[in-house]
């Protein structure tokens, strides 16, 4: 790491954050609806975005700074196995392309901003609804949280935030997040969709520069791997083991598959996914994105290789997290490190802002329209979003700057877990209604408790709760926890519906009928803007 402050890094760094702020509040006059006083306009964007904005606006949710950290960091720190992260991007799009577009269909057709606003009219519960929603918001908050991480290591290695004075220390993200919360709260999701095109394009050119340059000072890619492979032989003295692979051996198998596979179910079931796919302007534009969002996960894989060449340039860092940051400082030449931090730092601010606007949904729509204030305008909605968002971000960075960073490690670890077991109820009720609502909160209820036990029992390489998998129970292999509570919970709402539906026990109201999983945008009786009547419809318990 270099002495002092990297100035001409710290200078670019600030130039395109002063960028994506400008266009954050120009923003507010982007596509500008004639009344922006309710959730479809603020909290979706007027449910306008096409094609191209709408894959910029989800590869800018999905694809965070926590990636572009975390994902070499895994490689850095394991080897091989960090690679899981790959092949669950690929999986994710075929299963998506099943779901969403129905999805997409029935919320247009009724109004529906959050996907608990649509279990709730698809199952006639209001009790259902609530629990997936504060499982989407307990999910994202840890997740908002995580973003921080990517713009501290960026401020770390440019020097920038040191010192022993906590306010001194902590006040660029303090103004980062200021920033931010300003201009979502004046645009709404507009910001983010307009910034994803600065935030990605940043990211794919620093990618091709690293992947391209960086091997050219290392001595090409056959020193790299050799390289590594060596740093991964040296035995870790805290187990005796060696440090990782270059390759999962057969032990790692199952571990690798079901998790992988379990990331792949949950990604685009966290109501940041959902917001950006709600925001989209027709059900082709969902189904189009299906087939042209696998460019990330390319842009993904090359990303992951950045932790082999960590190794390979001899970072040493206490830190993982700081690995590609200090590669980039390293390696680049003090100009484009700035460019580098600048695609780390935006790539934070863009997803921090989708997902903070998700969460002020769902508490807007699902526990403050519901349960406290049913005759809510949709004014009043918008309003009470826009506040919710606020304080979603002050929860987020206190989280961050009071505690251990590892806490919004495991709670994030913890949210993947939880937003699994909103499958049955979500994906299934697309599909079916089969069945009964209260075994779908028993199976949900079981999934969460048993998931939550498994992960804080299991230790992890670096401590002694929230490993991510165990031995799967029957089979004896090590597997993904959350796939395993997933598991549970199917068993559970098979068992209790048949049991409920052999005692009698009713079903709630459904407010869809098969038309509307297929219905487009202009097509008869669909829903064009928010409807105050049909958003609030009642609901039984």
């Amino acid at each position: 790491m270099k002495d002092g402050v990297n100035g001409v890094a710290l200078a670019v760094f600030i130039f395109f954050f002063l960028v994506v702020t400008v266009m954050g509040f120009v923003a507010s006059r982007w596509r500008r609806a004639e009344n922006a006083n309710n959730l479809d306009e603020w909290g979706l964007g007027g449910r306008s975005f096409g094609t191209w904005v709408t894959w910029f606006l989800l590869g800018g949710d999905l694809y965070t700074a926590y990636t572009f950290v975390a994902v070499p960091a895994a490689i850095y720190a394991g080897g091989a196995a960090g690679f899981f992260a790959v092949p669950y991007t690929i999986l994710c799009y075929p299963l998506v392309f099943t779901f969403l577009p129905r999805l997409w269909s029935v919320s247009h057709k009724h109004g529906y901003v959050t996907s608990s606003d649509f279990v709730r009219g698809r199952f006639g519960s209001k009790g259902l609804s609530l629990a997936l929603a504060l499982t989407g918001i307990l999910a994202t908050m840890p997740y908002i949280a995580l973003q921080l991480v990517g713009i501290q290591a960026v401020l770390d290695v440019m020097g920038v935030g040191g010192g022993s004075n906590w306010f001194m220390k902590d006040l660029p993200l303090l103004i980062a997040f200021g920033v931010l919360a300003a201009y979502t709260y004046s645009s709404g999701l507009r910001a983010p969709a307009l910034i994803a095109f600065v935030k990605d394009a940043l990211i794919y050119i620093v990618i091709i520069v690293a992947i391209v340059y960086i091997p050219i000072k290392l001595g090409g890619f056959d020193d790299i791997f050799a390289k590594a492979g060596e740093a991964f032989a040296v035995e870790n003295p805290a187990t005796g083991k060696p440090r990782g692979s270059l390759v999962t051996g057969p032990e790692a198998q199952w571990a690798y598959a079901t998790l992988a596979l379990g990331s792949a179910m949950a990604l685009f079931l966290y109501p940041h996914s959902v917001t950006a796919v709600l925001s989209s302007r027709s059900r082709n534009v969902i189904r189009r994105n299906t087939t042209i969002l696998p460019l990330y996960s390319l842009m993904l894989g090359l990303l992951a290789i950045l932790g082999f060449m960590a190794l390979a340039a001899g970072v040493k860092v206490k830190n993982g997290q700081l690995a590609i940051p200090q590669l980039f400082e390293n390696m680049f030449p003090d100009w484009f490190t700035g460019v580098a931090f600048a695609a780390i730092g935006i790539g934070a601010l863009v997803p921090a802002a989708i997902m903070s606007i998700a969460a002020a949904n769902l508490f807007t729509r699902n526990i403050y329209k519901d349960f406290i204030r049913p005759d809510a305008t949709p004014e009043h909605e918008a309003k009470v979003s826009k506040l919710s968002s606020l304080l979603v971000k002050v929860g987020a960075l206190a989280f961050v700057l009071t505690m251990d960073k590892t806490v919004a490690i495991n709670f994030q670890l913890l949210g993947g877990i939880w937003i699994l077991q909103t499958v049955p109820a979500l994906v299934g009720g697309l599909f079916t209604r089969w069945c009964h609502r209260w075994a779908l909160l028993g199976g949900w209820a079981a999934g969460m408790i048993y998931g939550t036990w498994r992960a804080y029992d299991t230790p992890s390489a670096t401590q002694d709760h929230f490993g991510n998998t165990n031995l799967i129970p029957l089979i004896g292999e090590k597997g993904y926890i959350g796939l395993t509570a997933f598991v549970l919970n199917v068993i559970v709402v098979i068992v209790l519906t048949f049991v409920l539906r052999k005692l009698g026990a009713p079903d709630g109201v459904d407010q869809t009928k098969p038309s509307d999983y297929t219905a487009d945008a202009g097509d008869p009786g669909v829903v064009e803007k928010l409807p105050a009547a049909t958003a609030g419809a009642p609901g039984g318990h």
